[in-house]
């Protein structure tokens, strides 16, 4: 069995951050939050992904853990960017 082309996976999971962060943006539009609110957002996403690995551990198979990690993939590039217009750029 052939492992995964690594740039092929890292393609695809940055497609699927982006996609999520497009998601984020047609709902909420852009966010410009302090760094506390930036923070409990991210929060909250880390904990449904460990409510899922809990999920998926205890009823094996039934979490999503890699959808939750890809929501938090995005909102921590979202604070990101919030950070760089807060203070012009990078």
């Amino acid at each position: 069995m052939s492992l995964p082309n690594p740039d092929v996976m890292a393609n695809t999971i940055h497609s699927e951050v982006q996609a999520e962060r497009n998601r984020q943006d047609d709902k909420w539009g852009e966010q410009n939050h302090d760094d506390f609110v930036w923070g409990a957002i991210l929060g909250e996403e880390v904990g449904e992904a460990l409510q899922q690995a809990l999920w998926q551990h205890f009823e094996k198979g039934a979490g999503d853990v890699r959808g939750e990690l890809v929501q938090v993939a995005a909102v921590a590039i979202a604070w990101i960017e919030c950070i760089d217009r807060r203070n012009g750029g990078h």
